[in-house]
């Protein structure tokens, strides 16, 4: 979750590790069971042409330092979000292993070089990759830091907060792999698709207050989103308010309370897929203390998106926004 939400949930994700991450309980790369049903819509669409990296380049990491690379025939991306750009810009068959929050279909077969959401520097070392992908809070430090003395480049960038990092990671990824105008050209094709989703939001509507919440009820964990949660970007593009954000919660994430969802007032919920199953769908949602009384938690308007693309901001955002779009205003389109 952390790389997802851009470092947001780092607080909870020590509760939230035994429940939501059962299958990731490695020390060094290996494969998870098979059997998880995959969706058509939880599939990457790679650029039509395959690009050939143009190699070797220097650039400028996030963290300061100055990266070349040499070579990029072994990738390991240590998010979703980094995994989701390197296979769209139509590099994926060079991408060596993945983090567990890489769930969309074509990268589901790669080893896993995370253990509880931590990087394994022994897992990704055995792989032998020529780059290295991480976002500012990709950790622990002492595995990069293990990764980086042993001569492997490690890029960092800065984590997704909004829709206008979408271009920006995009374009720093495409550098840094050689291929600056596939960059640019999935760049161009994201962000007019997301336009595109944009014009067919309704004009006539008010504007719906939604509330973002976290949920793992398996671990108890039950968190409303504020202004730094990374939600409201993607709320205020599909014409909605961040109910959390607008009733003044500073904080990345509350605790819930009934005081802060009555001050949020929200007309739908927004959950990830995986947090809604996690408390017993919307029957159980409504039951946790304060929902019920919300015009949402009356209405049962919840909007639910897959935990693996909510708040990535990649080239897959369009699809987000339309499925929220679509869940917010139903009939009203």
């Amino acid at each position: 979750m952390r790389t997802r939400v851009a470092g947001a949930l780092l607080a909870v994700l020590a509760l939230t590790v035994t429940a939501g991450c059962a299958s990731d309980d490695g020390g060094s790369a290996e494969r998870e069971p098979a059997g998880r049903s995959t969706t058509a819509a939880d599939r990457v669409e790679p650029l039509a042409d395959t690009p050939v990296p143009q190699l070797p380049v220097t650039v400028r990491s996030s963290d300061g330092r100055k990266v070349t690379v040499r070579d990029a025939e072994r990738i390991v991306p240590l998010s979703g979000s980094l995994s989701e750009i390197v296979f769209t810009l139509g590099l994926g068959d060079r991408v060596v292993a993945r983090d567990i929050t890489a769930t969309f279909a074509q990268a589901e077969k790669l080893p896993v070089v995370t253990r509880n959401h931590d990087v394994s520097a022994e897992s990704v070392l055995s792989l032998k990759p020529d780059l290295v992908l991480a976002e500012t809070t990709t950790g622990p430090d002492e595995a990069m830091d293990q990764i980086r003395d042993a001569g492997v480049p490690v890029l960092v960038v800065d984590p997704a907060k909004g829709l206008e990092d979408v271009g920006p990671r995009i374009g720093t990824v495409a550098r840094a792999l050689g291929v600056p105008a596939a960059g640019e050209e999935l760049t161009k094709r994201s962000e007019d698709r997301i336009a595109a989703v944009r014009k067919d939001i309704p004009k006539k509507t008010d504007k719906p207050r939604v509330a973002f919440l976290y949920l793992r009820g398996t671990a108890s964990v039950y968190l409303i989103g504020g202004k730094d949660s990374g939600a409201t970007s993607l709320l205020e593009a599909a014409g909605a308010v961040d109910g959390g954000a607008e009733s003044g919660l500073e904080k990345d994430f509350t605790t819930i309370t009934t005081e802060a969802l009555t001050e949020a007032a929200p007309d739908a919920i927004l959950v990830m897929s995986k947090g809604l199953e996690s408390v017993g769908g919307i029957d159980g949602l409504v039951k946790i203390p304060g929902v019920a009384q919300t015009p949402a938690g009356m209405e049962r308007r919840v909007v639910s998106i897959e935990d693996g693309v909510l708040l990535n901001y990649g080239p897959r955002t369009d699809e987000v926004l339309k499925s929220l779009v679509d869940q917010l205003y139903g009939d009203a389109k």
